[in-house]
């Protein structure tokens, strides 16, 4: 079996945490009015989708493939359940980490339409979804979109707090999702996530490396109180039976705050420990079980673990033009290859786990360069990208 990297913490601290630094850049701009929620509503009463849909034909020039969600003749474009099926898609992953395209602040973009279209195609490969904040009506959009699908799909809703704001980011996504919950009901929330690579954040910006050393123990008595809040709130709700829990980088977990939770959503990311392809899976598995697994089992709690972030990049931006940053390649059939050897083995092996991602995003090319654009299994425009999904 592999032996986890001593530097792997180290190099993790370059995977997705461009969320939280757009949230920091944008100075935590003014969330989207709880009033958009009500029209959303309405919106899908009075069957709106054919002049939405049409207007999201219009502004995409992007043409149709055996991959889009785009309705053939015959389909009822005014229900949003009445949607086509890709045969090339296949629901064998567990979950997938999603973020609606233009949910970061402060230009929020997102709208009901395309997040509609990504539930379409999400619940075509998996049950369970992920979502990392709440910022600019994301929780209520997913949830709306959800349900007018009616699709079977679980998500994790998120809470993406900053640590250097007295916790006015936390307020405002507390009450999104509070605002959420109550417009859509909690039937399709598995949980709510307060904290993503918090501690990774915070202590290396302190110089640190260990979790729970004295900038880890700093971290964890911002973070423990809003974990305690957000049970409060859904308790208050009646809806203490939505789990409350946290993500961070694998190697970076505070003892305290992962005692706290009922469940643990741990990074894994083998192209950024420099594994190679061949090894990657493996490697995966066996830094999950030994490092995160065996952490939570020594706690009092015993907090369910999931793998919240694993995937493959299939390509680098000019910031980087060389897609070779280790062992193996950046490409679709890396790609391949990490979801034969990873996902199948991990439902047999009973490992609950995010893959990174459901499709590219065009903004970390010129937000951050390198391969952080390129983690979808879709490519930007939806459509499915070379790979054969297996069926598990």
């Amino acid at each position: 079996m592999p032996v986890p990297q001593t530097n792997y913490q180290n190099i993790e601290s370059r995977n997705s945490d461009w969320l939280e630094q757009s949230q920091k850049a944008s100075k935590r701009s003014r969330f989207i009015v709880i009033g958009s929620v009500i029209t959303l509503a309405v919106l899908i009463a009075v069957g709106v989708a054919v002049g939405v849909t049409l207007s999201k034909k219009s502004s995409n020039n992007s043409s149709s493939s055996s991959s889009s969600a785009s309705a053939p003749a015959g389909t009822n474009p005014n229900d949003p359940s009445n949607f086509p099926k890709n045969s090339a898609l296949v629901n064998s992953f567990y979950g997938i980490a999603y973020t609606p395209l233009g949910s970061q602040l402060p230009n929020c973009g997102n709208n009901l339409t395309e997040v509609i279209e990504d539930i379409q195609l999400l619940s075509q490969i998996t049950t369970n979804i992920r979502l990392y904040g709440a910022d600019c009506n994301q929780s209520s959009l997913v949830l709306a979109a959800i349900q007018a699908t009616k699709v079977k799909m679980s998500v994790y809703l998120g809470n993406y707090p900053a640590s250097d704001d007295n916790g006015t980011a936390y307020t405002r996504q507390k009450g999104e999702i509070q605002t959420a919950l109550q417009q859509y009901g909690a039937a399709n929330v598995a949980g709510v996530t307060v904290g993503n690579e918090f501690i990774l954040d915070y202590i290396t910006g302190q110089g640190q490396t260990d979790p729970n050393g004295s900038a880890g123990q700093a971290a964890a008595a911002m973070l423990i109180p809003w974990i305690n809040d957000t049970r409060s709130m859904l308790s208050s709700m009646g809806m203490s039976n939505i789990l409350v829990g946290n993500a961070d980088a694998g190697s970076y977990f505070n003892n305290e705050v992962l005692a706290a939770v009922d469940y643990g959503m741990a990074n894994v990311h083998p192209w950024f420990a420099n594994q190679s392809i061949d090894n990657a899976a493996a490697w995966t598995g066996e830094f999950f079980s030994s490092t995160d697994v065996a952490l939570a089992q020594s706690l009092p709690n015993q907090p369910k673990m999931y793998i919240a972030e694993t995937g493959w990049p299939t390509g680098s931006s000019s910031f980087n033009a060389n897609p070779n940053d280790g062992p193996s390649l950046a490409s679709v059939e890396n790609l391949q290859i990490f979801i034969n050897d990873f996902a199948c083995n991990a439902t047999k092996n009973g490992t609950g786990y995010f893959f990174f991602e459901f499709s590219d995003e065009p903004w970390k090319n010129t937000t951050y360069g390198g391969v952080e654009g390129y983690w979808g299994l879709f490519d930007s425009n939806k459509n499915l990208k070379n790979i054969t999904i297996p069926t598990c």
